[in-house]
């Protein structure tokens, strides 16, 4: 098995940032989800809600080795804008259901991101302390930690079982006369690694991996949102992957596909590197 793709997201639910290679930290991939968009009231604002959040490019030293620091943001219509990491007192904010801490960027980034995203209500919020926020108990320990993912600081999908889930897809249009669906790309699940070369759903048995010379241990499956059935290129929604990942993949009543992963060790992986599992 090998790592076939690797992706880092500087700002939660913008645009992909595919890698060559990663730094693996305690709290995830470098700079994976350190900023995001929260409400006047502090909510966090991503593509479920705001769809166009995915055509903002936003790019970090980490990303992009010309960015000199901190975030530059890209987005059609828009001259680009360097943001440095901020260093004004933190303010409230929370995610899901969980009440967070974060800083606020300069004025100059809060007009950027109203006028790219056409909401006048939105702020940009960085991660100032990471290991501050306590992950879901009974799956992680009193030291994990992540900035602003869903619920675990790296995840990870198979190509394999997406290859499995596509066929199943296609298998559902042809049983109810239905015009036969393009492959959905991994794209559309977010994952930070992307592995093949194993069977469909074997990341199901999986207890660690080890890519490179860096271990994980697989916390917990991912249930998925809506999210899934938004399409980057036209930013519309459609009934799949939910559909068939619901008649295939339901478990106490959550579609799952991927997985969840806890850092066991901080190094640098590379697309190429060998994958194993046990």
């Amino acid at each position: 098995m090998r790592l076939v793709q690797l992706n880092v997201h500087p700002l939660k639910s913008a645009a992909i940032r595919t890698l060559d290679a990663a730094d693996v930290l305690p709290g995830g991939l470098r700079d994976d989800r350190s900023w995001m968009l929260v409400d006047a009231a502090g909510r966090l604002v991503s593509a479920r809600e705001l769809h166009a959040t995915y055509r903002v490019v936003a790019d970090t030293p980490a990303t992009d080795p010309t960015v000199a620091g901190g975030l530059r943001l890209r987005a059609p219509g828009m001259d680009d804008l360097m943001v440095q990491r901020p260093d004004a007192e933190p303010v409230a904010v929370r995610l899901f259901s969980l009440d967070l801490k974060a800083v606020p960027a300069a004025a100059a980034a809060q007009t950027w991101v109203r006028r790219a995203l056409g909401r006048d209500d939105l702020r940009l919020v960085w991660c100032h302390d990471p290991a501050a926020r306590n992950l879901q108990p009974g799956f992680s320990s009193p030291e994990d930690h992540t900035a602003f993912a869903d619920a675990f600081p790296v995840t990870v999908a198979s190509l394999a079982s997406l290859r499995q889930l596509n066929d199943w897809i296609t298998e559902r249009a042809l049983q109810t006369g239905e015009e036969q669906p393009e492959p959905l790309p991994v794209e559309r699940f977010r994952a930070n690694l992307v592995v093949d070369g194993e069977e469909p759903f074997a990341e199901d048995r999986w207890r660690e991996l080890r890519v490179g010379d860096v271990r994980f241990r697989v916390a917990k499956p991912v249930s998925r949102c809506v999210m899934t059935t938004l399409d980057p290129a036209t930013l519309t929604t459609a009934k799949e992957p939910t559909r068939t990942l619901a008649r295939h993949r339901l478990v106490d009543g959550k579609t799952m596909f991927a997985v969840h992963l806890l850092p066991l060790d901080e190094g640098r992986i590379s697309v190429g590197d060998e994958v194993v599992a046990s």
